[in-house]
C-alpha cells in the first residue's frame, strides 16, 4: 500500500491488521472481511475462517447476511421513486398502503391496545423515509402491550419464524395502533419494511426486482440480494449468536438449508440483504460521488444529500439519542451518532474518532458500513457474529478507532 498524502499509511494498515487479527485470535470472532478505501486506494483484509470450528478461510468474495446494514442500501429504491416524482415527500401513503389509513394512536406507550386517540394526520412518505411514522422497535418498552403485539404478529425479521408475505404482513400491521403520532418520534426498523411494500406497490414489481434493476445491476452488485443461490451457498458462513454470559457459540442460521438459502416470503429492506465487501463498496462509493457511478447517474445529488444528512428535528433526535446513551448495556455503545438521515445514521457531533458528517449503519449480524465525505473514506467490516454478546460490537469500535489512525495526511 502506498504512503502518499490522501491515502493510508503502511504503519496504520499494519496496525489495523493486528487489531483485527487479535479479535480472531481471541476465539470470539471466527473470521473477518474488511475493506477500506480512500480516493483510488483500496485495501482488503481477510482473516480467519467461515465457521467457529474452522472450515474454509474467509475470502474477499464471502457473502454475508447484512442485517440492518441493509437499510442504507435498500433506501435507494425509494429515492429513485422520489427522483422520478412517482413518490412525493409529503404525500399521504394511504393510496398505496390503505392498511395504514385512519390510524389510532396509543394514549401512552404502556396503554392497553384499545386505549387510543385518533391520529392527528395521515402518515406521509417523509414519515416512512425518516423512521418517524409512529411504530417501531423500542427496546426501552419491552413488556408493554404494543411491543408484545409486534412480536406476536411476527412483524420483525429476527424472530424464529420468518415474516409472512407482504400483503399479510401489512394486514397484521394494520390491526395495531401506532405507538406515537405520525412524525413525533424516531423509531427503529418497522418503517424500512413498510417502505419495501410501498416501493413494490408503486413500482408494480417485487422489491428485489426493482432494486436489482435500478441499483444492483447498474453498480455491478452481482452478489447482493435477499437470498444466496445454490451455486454460491458455499460462500455464505454460519451466523452465530453467542451466549452473553458464557460466550458459547450458538448457530442462529446455517448456510445450506438456512433462511437465506431460498427466496424469502418477505423481501425486507430493514434487514434482509446478503452481500459482499466489494458490492457494498460500490454502493457507498456511489454515495460519496454524489450519486454517480463512473459516468452513470444512479441517484440525483439532492437525493443523496437527503439520505446522508440529518433529517430529524431536535425533538425527534432527542428520543433517538436518549435511546442510545441511556441503554449502553443493551447497545454496547452503538448508536451514539446524533442524527439520522434516510436509512442511515449521520454523525452530528464528534463523540469518537469519526468526524461530523460520517454516514452509514451497523448490523446485528456483525456488520458495519460507513462512508466519510470529509476524508473521502469508506470502511466495511463484515463478520457473522451477532450482537447477542458485545464481541462483534467491540470489534467494530476497534476497527473504526484504528482505521482513522491509518489515514495518511
Amino acid at each position: 500500500m502506498g504512503t502518499g498524502n490522501g491515502g493510508f499509511s503502511k504503519t496504520g494498515l499494519y496496525r489495523l491488521h493486528e487489531v483485527l487479527a487479535r479479535h480472531v485470535d481471541s476465539g470470539k470472532i471466527p473470521g473477518i472481511v474488511a475493506l477500506v478505501s480512500r480516493g483510488e486506494e483500496t485495501h482488503v483484509e481477510t482473516i480467519g475462517t467461515m465457521r467457529q470450528d474452522g472450515g474454509p478461510p474467509m475470502r474477499r468474495d464471502t457473502i454475508f447476511r447484512m442485517a440492518s446494514t441493509s437499510k442504507p442500501v435498500a433506501m435507494a429504491a425509494a429515492m429513485v421513486l422520489l427522483d422520478e416524482c412517482r413518490l412525493r415527500l409529503d404525500d399521504p401513503v394511504d393510496p398505496w398502503l390503505p392498511e395504514l389509513a385512519d390510524r389510532q394512536v396509543l394514549r401512552r406507550i404502556d396503554s392497553p391496545l384499545d386505549d387510543t386517540v385518533p391520529a392527528r394526520r395521515p402518515i406521509t412518505v417523509r414519515d416512512l423515509l425518516t423512521s418517524t411514522f409512529g411504530l417501531g422497535m423500542d427496546m426501552t418498552s419491552l413488556g408493554t402491550p404494543i411491543m408484545g403485539a409486534v412480536f406476536e404478529q411476527g412483524l420483525t425479521p429476527n424472530l424464529p419464524e420468518p415474516m409472512p408475505e407482504p400483503d399479510e404482513w401489512m394486514r397484521r400491521l394494520g390491526t395495531l395502533p401506532l405507538m406515537y403520532q405520525p412524525g413525533e418520534r424516531w423509531q427503529y426498523q418497522v418503517s424500512h419494511d413498510v417502505l419495501s411494500v410501498l416501493v413494490a406497490r408503486v413500482a408494480g414489481q417485487s422489491f428485489e426486482a426493482f432494486l436489482r434493476e435500478r441499483i444492483f445491476e447498474p453498480l455491478g452488485m452481482t452478489d447482493t440480494g435477499f437470498h444466496v443461490p445454490a451455486g454460491k451457498i458455499d460462500r455464505l458462513p454460519s451466523l452465530y449468536a453467542p451466549d452473553q454470559q458464557s460466550g458459547e457459540f450458538h448457530v442462529w442460521d446455517e448456510a445450506a438449508g438456512g433462511r437465506w438459502s431460498r427466496p424469502p416470503a418477505f423481501q425486507g429492506g430493514g434487514g434482509g440483504l446478503v452481500s459482499t465487501a466489494d458490492d457494498y463498496h460500490a454502493y457507498f462509493r456511489m454515495l460519496l460521488n454524489g450519486g454517480m457511478h463512473g459516468s452513470d447517474r444512479i441517484l440525483s445529488r439532492p437525493a443523496v444529500e437527503l439520505m446522508t444528512t440529518n433529517r430529524l428535528t431536535p425533538e425527534q433526535q432527542a428520543a433517538r439519542h436518549a435511546m442510545a446513551v441511556n441503554n449502553v448495556h443493551i447497545s454496547f455503545g452503538q448508536g451514539q451518532h446524533g442524527g439520522w438521515g434516510m436509512g442511515m445514521a449521520v454523525r452530528t457531533y464528534r463523540g469518537d474518532y469519526a468526524p461530523i458528517g460520517q454516514f452509514g449503519w451497523d448490523g446485528g449480524s456483525g456488520t458495519s458500513t460507513y462512508a466519510d465525505p470529509h476524508n473521502h473514506l469508506t470502511g466495511i467490516l463484515l463478520t457473522q457474529v451477532g450482537a447477542s454478546a458485545p464481541n462483534s460490537i467491540r470489534l467494530m469500535h476497534d476497527f473504526w478507532t484504528t482505521l482513522y489512525q491509518a489515514l495518511d495526511n
